[in-house]
């Protein structure tokens, strides 16, 4: 007997198609030792979850805030800014089985722990079914037929990825102008992600598990905490040189974590 497929595996399926749109993968590995021991400071200060994934995140959203092509979107084949640096993070919210983004905004004004206090806020809104926004759209998508699914959500990209409105339960730009998944939190070394078409998001970013590899320090092998981070971006949007710029300044970040809690005025 086949179990009827969950909700998301329903959207999932009307969601994409064969790939046939520009798309730019890079991979880097960093030696986590400052990440690690910012975390550990900023939990014990705050008594909130500061995570690896929510610093890696916060390391790319600044990065873009000095490489601002990755801040736009395409809409009726014109390139069209984001009015906000909203950044959206999945959150486990079914021991692995189900996965729900959940959308910090205006994070360029945050530091690393307001937005650490707004996911565990997030996460325990979506796991207790109490935030609206995900039931509204869940309820939606699961009383559609296949058939009619793929047309509504084409109408949820033009409506809410796109021109940027409150549609089908979903408010404008549903996962913000950045996607952060932590895949490291299953106990995988690193992924990619699939980009999901109808939220128009230009950088998508997947976060791997810390784990001891030999590093090259000052010309010697030493073993030390390493993350494996990768990114898909919309190629119509951004290069390798775009790419290469952001790199630099995520791996600068990530040496001195304390430099991400610097914020722009409100």
């Amino acid at each position: 007997m086949t179990s009827r497929p969950s909700v998301r595996r329903k959207i999932a399926v009307a969601t994409w198609r064969a790939p046939r749109d520009g798309r730019l993968y890079a991979r880097m590995a960093v030696d986590a030792t400052a990440v690690l021991e910012y975390c550990a400071r900023r939990r014990a200060e705050s008594g909130v979850m500061v995570t690896p994934g929510v610093v890696v995140g916060m390391a790319f959203h600044r990065g873009v805030l000095t490489v601002p092509e990755f801040h736009n979107r395409v809409v009726f084949g014109r390139i069209t800014p984001f009015s906000s640096y909203d950044v959206a993070f999945a959150v486990d919210i079914g021991e692995g089985d189900d996965l729900a983004p959940t959308k910090v905004r205006a994070v360029d004004t945050k530091t690393v722990v307001d937005v650490a206090r707004e996911l565990e806020a997030g996460a325990a809104r979506l796991r207790a079914r109490a935030d609206r926004d995900y039931e509204t759209t869940s309820g939606i998508a699961g009383a559609v037929p296949f058939w009619a699914l793929r047309p509504v959500l084409s109408a949820a990209s033009l409506l809410n990825g796109g021109i940027g409105v409150r549609a089908f339960g979903q408010p404008a730009h549903p996962l913000g102008s950045m996607f952060v998944t932590n895949i490291g939190s299953f106990g995988l070394d690193e992924g990619y992600v699939a980009q999901v078409p109808l939220a128009r998001v230009p950088l998508y970013v997947c976060v791997g598990a810390v784990h001891d590899a030999a590093l090259a320090v000052d010309g010697q092998a030493v073993v030390r905490p390493q993350v494996v981070m990768t990114a898909t971006a919309d190629h119509r949007l951004v290069d390798g040189a775009h790419a290469a710029k952001l790199a630099r300044f995520v791996r600068t970040a990530l040496a001195d974590p304390e430099v991400l809690d610097v914020v722009r005025p409100v």
